[in-house]
C-alpha cells in the first residue's frame, strides 16, 4: 500500500467518522423526539380514557333520568286522572263526557266550557218552560163594560138576546 492509498483511506476514515457522528447526533434527535411523541401519545390516551369515563357516567345519568321521568309521566298522568275524578264529582251539573283533557288546563277549560254549555241548555229550557206557562186554574170572570152599551142593547143583554 502506498502512502497516496493509505492517505486516501484516512480520509475515507475521516469522511466515515463523521458521517458516524453526524447519524449519531441525528439519531440522538429523532430518540428525544420520539420520547417526547411517546409521552404525549401516552397524555391523549390517558384523556381519552377519562373522556371515555365521563361518557359512560353521563349516558347511565341519562338512562336513569329516563326512567325517572317516566315515573314522573306516571305519577302525573294518575294526578291528572284523579283531579279529574275529584272535578266530576264536585261539579254534579256537569256531564263526565264533557270532561276531557290529559293536563289540568286542559280539564280545568272544559269544565267552564261544560258550564258554558249546561247554562245555555238550562236557560233555554226556562224560557221554553215560561213561554209555555199556562196560568193555573180558570181566569176570573169579569163583569162586561155595559156602558157604552145603548138602553135598548142593555135590554136585549139582559133578557139573554145577544146579538
Amino acid at each position: 500500500m502506498t502512502e497516496e492509498e493509505i492517505q486516501a483511506l484516512q480520509d475515507e476514515l475521516k469522511v466515515a467518522g463523521e458521517e458516524l457522528d453526524s447519524l449519531k447526533a441525528e439519531k440522538a434527535a429523532l430518540v428525544s423526539e420520539l420520547e417526547t411523541k411517546n409521552t404525549r401519545v401516552a397524555e391523549l390516551e390517558m384523556a381519552v380514557s377519562d373522556k371515555d369515563s365521563q361518557i359512560a357516567t353521563l349516558k347511565q345519568t341519562v338512562v336513569d333520568d329516563n326512567q325517572k321521568l317516566e315515573a314522573l309521566n306516571e305519577d302525573l298522568s294518575q294526578a291528572v286522572a284523579a283531579y279529574k275524578t275529584l272535578v266530576v264529582k264536585a261539579s254534579p251539573g256537569a256531564i263526565e263526557e264533557l270532561i276531557t283533557g290529559s293536563t289540568i288546563t286542559e280539564i280545568n277549560q272544559s269544565l267552564e266550557n261544560a258550564r258554558t254549555l249546561i247554562s245555555k241548555v238550562r236557560g233555554g229550557i226556562e224560557q221554553e218552560i215560561a213561554s209555555g206557562r199556562v196560568p193555573a186554574g180558570a181566569p176570573q170572570r169579569i163583569p162586561l163594560d155595559l156602558s157604552a152599551l145603548s138602553p135598548r142593547e142593555k135590554i136585549q143583554y139582559a133578557i139573554g138576546g145577544k146579538r
